[in-house]
């Protein structure tokens, strides 16, 4: 399933909405971008949604680690948010489920931040 996705912001964050398989195809420079941007923009917080996403590959996962290791090279921090069981059980066995924190959706996060 293609990649597709959007982003967003409000005072707590910003925020990329991803839909569709994470397979780190030519869509992925332009997922880093945004972290990027959004660096640029002055952003220690961002928070992608997984909850269309419904497979990761490796090279996907390499992503979500790029986008975490541009955001805390600045002080920051990215939060996940909504995985599926299939995410879900990927995160754990990867163990990147002790590396970023996961939320259960969206408004999971903005009550916590």
């Amino acid at each position: 399933m293609k990649l597709t996705y959007n982003s967003s912001k409000d005072e707590l964050a910003h925020y990329l909405f991803i839909q569709g398989d994470l397979i780190g195809d030519e869509v992925g420079p332009k997922l880093v971008e945004i972290v990027s941007d959004a660096i640029l923009d002055g952003a220690k917080t961002f928070v992608i949604d997984l909850s269309e996403v419904r497979y990761i590959s490796s090279s996907g996962i390499g992503l979500l680690i790029t986008m975490l290791t541009k955001m805390r090279n600045v002080g920051g921090e990215v939060y996940l948010t909504a995985p599926s069981e299939h995410v879900k059980k990927l995160l754990i066995i990867t163990k990147l489920n002790n590396i970023f924190t996961v939320f259960d959706s969206v408004d999971d996060f903005k009550k916590q931040a």
